[in-house]
């Protein structure tokens, strides 16, 4: 088995006893067998991996995202992982007033940094803070409306 093959099964078995093998189960319906295959480093199960949808699943369960960051990993890329997800369940009304809210102090930073006509590195950080702040809203709100579009 390759390293990269390695890789993924060492994470894909992190990820799933981070969530518990019957949870993960129920999660998945898959059964313990088939979990134990998408990490087994046995010859037989090499070309096995585990589903991106049973990933997103038990990403949503665990406690960290073990298979997006080794895949991130992999392709060079660094994951910025935030447990505060606070506008999760609001739906589309929350996503627009929470959008709107961050956009307010998205701009009060700007107003702020710009005032001297120089933004400093510590108000380009700010600036940089908000700005992700603000993508994440619309990550959200992006999700519901392609949860309720079908």
């Amino acid at each position: 088995m390759d390293s990269v093959a390695s890789y993924l099964k060492k994470h894909t078995e992190a990820l799933v006893k981070d969530v518990g093998i019957e949870p993960a189960c129920e999660l998945t319906g898959k059964s313990k067998a088939t979990l134990g295959r998408y990490y087994s480093d046995a010859d037989e199960h090499s070309d096995r991996f585990i589903p991106v949808d049973a990933v997103a699943r038990l990403e949503a369960a665990a406690s960290y995202p073990h298979v997006t960051a080794a895949l991130a990993e992999l392709g060079g890329g660094a994951l910025s992982y935030d447990t505060d997800r606070k506008n999760t369940d609001g739906g589309i009304n929350s996503d627009v007033i929470a959008l709107s809210q961050r956009f307010a102090v998205l701009m009060a930073e700007y107003q702020q940094s710009i005032e001297d006509g120089v933004i400093s590195i510590n108000e380009a950080k700010r600036l940089l803070r908000e700005t992700v702040a603000l993508q994440k809203v619309l990550i959200d709100m992006k999700l519901h409306l392609e949860d309720e579009s079908g």
